[in-house]
Parts: structure tokens; sequence; C-alpha cells
């Protein structure tokens, strides 16, 4: 863990979209583009699936689903955060007491007849909500075992309400089973978190594995946006070796913004706010204001 003086070593790199007029290397070892702040939409929707994913657990993927969320909705955008790890973590994260409410992301996968509209909860932030989870959906990769069609579940849920969000975030548990499989179905994208240890690298083969089974045999048009370092600190030899490895080996794939470790996020998630509201002028909010503007700039994001 690192203190606040540690973590205020500098802001993310600033980019550029002109790559070939930038003279500064961030920390990818790239010239770091300069991604603009987009223009305002002038309606919503369909919104674009992504799933945030990584068989790993405690690399960041709900800290980034809550934070990205909250970034996306300051530029304008509706969000929907989807919930869809048994722990719940998100839901606590945005301060939603999932296990009060009787209509859950469960609820859906199991009862067709559930409706997605009366599941979904606002967050405090403006134009963000959440479809929350309770430990109940830990049952689900059991029952649904004998369903028709049991990977296409979360898709028809989502499917209502996908005209009423321009992005929708699905922070999905750590394991590649039935549920990661649903969420990679319903995306349009995936963004996959990656820890800044060496042996977070040795799962990635793994998932990509996964990921090309998913478009090969259920969903085509599944795409990877990027590959997300997080809990990388610059003042280690090792974090600066495996975002080189990552980069050597995914390219372009590799986002240009990178998360820093900092003990503002388990701040933020204690107090169930995004550290963009919580710290709102911390390093570790500009990291995710920037990923924001670059995932945009992508065409991952509307």
């Amino acid at each position: 863990m690192t203190s606040d003086a540690d973590d205020d070593r500098g802001a993310p790199g600033q980019t550029s979209l002109d790559v070939a007029t930038s003279e500064v290397t961030g920390p990818t070892g790239r010239p770091l583009p300069h991604f603009p702040e987009p223009a305002p939409l002038a309606s919503h929707g369909p919104a674009r699936v992504i799933a945030l994913c990584n068989q790993k657990g405690g690399v960041g993927k709900t800290t980034t689903t809550i934070n990205l969320g909250a970034a996306l909705a300051e530029l304008g955008r509706k969000v929907l955060l989807v919930d869809f790890d048994p722990q719940g973590a998100l839901s606590a994260g945005v301060g939603v007491p999932a296990h009060d409410l009787e209509t859950t992301v469960y609820t859906l996968l199991v009862d067709r007849h559930a409706s997605t509209r009366d599941a979904i909860r606002p967050t405090r932030i403006k134009g963000m909500d959440v479809l929350p989870a309770t430990i109940d959906l830990s049952a689900a990769e059991v029952q649904l075992v004998a369903e028709v069609a049991r990977e296409n579940l979360l898709a028809r849920a989502l499917r209502p309400v996908l005209d009423d969000y321009d992005v929708v975030l699905v922070d999905c548990q750590p394991s590649l089973g039935l549920l990661t499989v649903n969420a990679l179905t319903a995306a349009h994208g995936v963004v996959v978190p990656l820890e800044c240890e060496y042996f977070a690298l040795r799962g990635v083969a793994l998932l990509v594995e996964t990921i090309e089974k998913v478009q090969d045999r259920l969903n085509p048009r599944l795409e990877v946006d990027g590959i997300l370092a997080t809990m990388y600190d610059s003042r280690t030899l090792h974090s600066r070796e495996v975002v080189a490895r990552v980069v050597e080996a995914f390219g372009d794939d590799v986002f240009h913004t990178v998360i820093a470790r900092t003990v503002k996020f388990p701040d933020a998630s204690a107090a169930a706010e995004p550290v963009t509201t919580y710290a709102s002028g911390h390093p570790a909010a500009a990291s995710y204001r920037q990923l924001a503007r670059e995932l945009v700039a992508r065409g991952a994001a509307a």
C-alpha cells in the first residue's frame, strides 16, 4: 500500500491524437496522443455493451467499471453498470443495498417475465444507473445448465433497455464460467483490466482464447476494445517490465492510459462513490477521465 504522497507523483500522461507530433513518452513506452473532450450527444442510445473481464481476481475490474462509468457520465453519456459478480462489490461500491431488493440481475436471468427496468436503480452520479446483484447470482450457473440458449440470457435481459443508454458496462466475476460467457455473448467489446504483476500476465492467453471461442461460436461482433494496465507503480522495475511485455504482445490493443496504484481507490469504495467525486482533483480521477476520453476516441463508446 502506498501513501498519498507516493500517489501524487503526477497525473496520467496527457496525449494528442496527432501521435506523430508528440514528444512525450507515456508509461506504455509509446508517444502519448491527446484525447480531446468529446462533443455532446444530440440523442442517446442504442448502447454499446462493454464487458470488463479477467478470470483473475483483484485486478481492478469493479474499480474500473465504477470509475470509467462515472467518467463517461461526466462526458454526458448515459451509462448503465451491470453487476455480474455474485460478490456484489459493484452494487455496494455505488451505494445500492442490493440485498434489500426484490429484483436483481439474477431475477432477470431465471425469470423471463421479470422487468429489467424494475431492476435498475439510480446511483448518486447523474446519468449513471446500476443493475445490481446479490449472492443469489452464484446459483445461476447451476440453475441455468439445462436452459435453452443459456449463453444468451443476459443479452435478452438487456435488450429492452439498450435504447435508454449510450454505454453499458458489465462487471464480470473472476472466472471464465457461464456468467462470463453470458457477458461476452451480450457484449460488443471487452476491456481487460490487467494488474502490473508477472502472474497476471500468465492468464491473459487463456482469456484471449475464451474471447476467440465466443467470437467464433456465439458472438462474431465481439472485439477487444483494449487492455488496461492497472495497479501500476512507476517506481518499480517490475511494473515497467510488465507493461512493456503487454505492449510487445498486444500492441495498439493496450490503452495509453495506465491506472496507478493508490489508496484513494479503497477509500472511495468505503465511501460508496467513485474516485471522480470522492477525490475529484486526484491523479486517480484524472486517469479514469482520460480513459473515458480514450475509449470515446477509439470509437468504443458513443
